[in-house]
């Protein structure tokens, strides 16, 4: 364990040479705190909706720090709001909780080893996605803003979200949860940061992307409906196989023929056919279950009405007909960076990390819930580099996998990273010492 903190050590120090003499000594005041809860968080965790245990050990923190805390928002979120000293701007900060139904092989000292019941299978539970960094890093800032709060001005709200990635089948949850439940009713921030884990990315990195930067994520479903006959007399039938195929087969050319993709790219990928139960009965139905990823809001709807178009064109082409519902249910916003905003964090990202670590982000066609209030408030999310320097990103294992591995190295430079941008947005005076 000791060879992991002086890495941290000797992260947050060079980093201090680029950066806030005030920032770099609050992380250090921090920084073991947020090693320890992190290997915590990781050893223990739990999937959407059900971070009892999480929540617990984040609201008796926030309390113990002095903050206004509320607790069971969106099921388990936890809220903590800090008053300043002084008069100035709102903010508000956001950490994610949940862990995913994904069985660890790392081989960590302090690897989960938890098991639960997932769609009715037992299944490991491992944050295969850095959320246990995301919320010991926003536990540590934290910390580090109430030991100065005589000299602060303005008030941060603390976000510590549940059920980032996705509620339970029959559940609500997550950050469209929490703002329906009222979130930002009585507190509106004029700015929101959050950050995220990268697997594409060295410890030490971070960064961001004016405009859209993370993809809408929707779901679709689309059952296609024929006549069951003997295999052996399909004539006497209408085949929803040879429709389904079709379909599939048609509507790879949305994307490649029909979307100008000079403007933003887009993906439609099907995850799921399913239909028949017998070599030699032609089915009655057979079901397609999908994913569209976009970037730009005309786009995504084009997508909608061109897949609906396929499809049932299609499926009337073979005698067939569709329910087609598309999207299934209410997806992922579009994530957009306030372009403003961004161009102030990243002065702020050059104080805290050294203006050769701050990166633009590549588009990623993954989704994220924070899109929630990025379409409230004007917002900024990171992307903090995760992967040791050492290990070739290619081949490095990506989030979500059960290989994921962190270097604890960024976790200071997370820390630092929200702290200064806080600091600046407020106008704190950065001379105060801790």
């Amino acid at each position: 364990m000791r060879p992991l903190i002086a890495c941290c050590l000797l992260l947050v120090s060079s980093a201090a040479a680029a950066g806030d003499d005030h920032v770099a000594a609050l992380t250090a005041t921090v920084q073991d705190k947020v090693l320890a809860w992190r290997r915590d968080l990781h050893q223990n965790p739990e999937l959407g909706n059900r971070e009892f245990r999480t929540a617990k050990l984040v609201a008796a923190h926030l309390r113990a720090l002095g903050l206004e805390v509320k607790t069971g928002i969106a099921h388990t979120g936890v809220v903590g709001i800090l008053k300043g000293g002084k008069p100035g701007p709102r903010i508000a900060l956001r950490a994610d909780m949940d862990a995913l139904p994904v069985t660890e092989q790392t081989g960590l000292p302090f690897a989960s080893k938890v098991t639960t019941n997932y769609n009715g299978e037992t299944v490991g539970v491992m944050h295969a996605c850095g959320h246990d960094a995301h919320t010991a890093i926003l536990m540590g800032v934290a910390q580090a803003l109430a030991s100065m709060r005589a000299d602060l001005p303005g008030e941060v709200m603390f976000i510590f979200q549940p059920a980032e990635e996705g509620a339970p089948a029959g559940e609500t949850g997550g950050a469209a949860q929490m703002l329906a439940e009222g979130l930002f009713n009585d507190f509106k921030p004029e700015a929101v940061f959050g950050l995220h884990m990268d697997s594409a990315s060295h410890a030490g990195d971070v960064g961001t992307r004016a405009g859209p930067m993370m993809a809408a994520a929707d779901t679709f479903r689309i059952v296609v409906k024929g006549k069951q006959a003997h295999g052996g007399r399909p004539w006497q039938g209408v085949d929803p196989i040879v429709a389904a195929a079709a379909i599939v087969t048609n509507a790879q050319s949305i994307v490649s023929r029909r979307l100008n993709i000079t403007l933003q790219p887009a993906v439609l990928s099907f995850g799921i056919i399913k239909g028949g139960n017998r070599e030699n009965i032609v089915p009655e139905q057979v079901e397609l279950v999908g994913t569209i990823r976009s970037y730009d809001a005309a786009m995504r709807q084009q997508l909608f009405d061109e897949l609906r178009r396929v499809a049932e064109n299609t499926a009337a082409a073979y005698g067939a007909s569709v329910d087609a519902q598309i999207p299934s249910a209410e997806g992922y916003p579009i994530l957009v960076n306030d372009p403003a905003l961004v161009e102030r964090v990243n002065a702020s990202l050059a104080r805290a990390a050294g203006a050769e670590h701050v990166k633009t982000a590549l588009l990623q066609t993954a989704s994220e819930d924070f899109s929630e209030y990025a379409r409230r408030v004007p917002s900024v999310f990171l992307r903090l580099g995760a992967i040791a320097p050492n290990v070739d990103l290619a081949t490095a294992p990506p989030n979500h996998s059960p290989r994921f591995v962190i270097d604890e190295a960024s976790l200071p430079v997370g820390v630092r990273a929200l702290l200064q941008i806080s600091l600046d947005y407020l106008g704190a005076d950065q001379t105060v010492k801790p």
